[in-house]
């Protein structure tokens, strides 16, 4: 699929859907990310499910601006916010604490959260 950027610039990607959908639209800086690192256990048991219900939820949040995920040996998932006080109720959030005991339970060897105030970014 191809799409132009507005400098006439052509992109292709080797996915099937949007490529614009698969990189976060943020508003303009400083906004917060949190990265999230993890490696996994084998199988599935129940996280892909869990997973997609994440999403879903984190979207309905006060202060979410946008998701970006990736996995392979690593996976990674960078989730946008508005503010550190919206990362704070994310956390917080009662389904969200149960999907992250399941996961201390089951779905990750290991992980790694770091929370970034984002200063600068830019597009191509």
């Amino acid at each position: 699929m191809s799409s132009a950027n507005p400098e006439g610039h052509s992109k292709v990607s080797p996915f099937s859907g949007d490529l614009e959908g698969l990189i976060a639209q943020t508003p303009p800086t400083p906004y917060y990310a949190v990265i999230f690192t993890s490696v996994r256990t084998p199988g599935d048991d129940g996280y892909g499910d869990m997973a997609v219900e994440m999403e879903a939820l984190a979207r309905q949040q006060e202060g979410f601006l946008g998701v970006e995920s990736a996995r392979n040996n690593v996976g990674i998932t960078v989730s946008y916010w508005q503010s550190v006080e919206a990362i704070k109720n994310w956390k917080a959030n009662a389904r969200h604490l149960f999907a992250q005991q399941q996961g201390r339970d089951k779905w990750y060897l290991n992980y790694k959260v770091r929370i970034c105030r984002v200063e600068h970014d830019y597009t191509f």
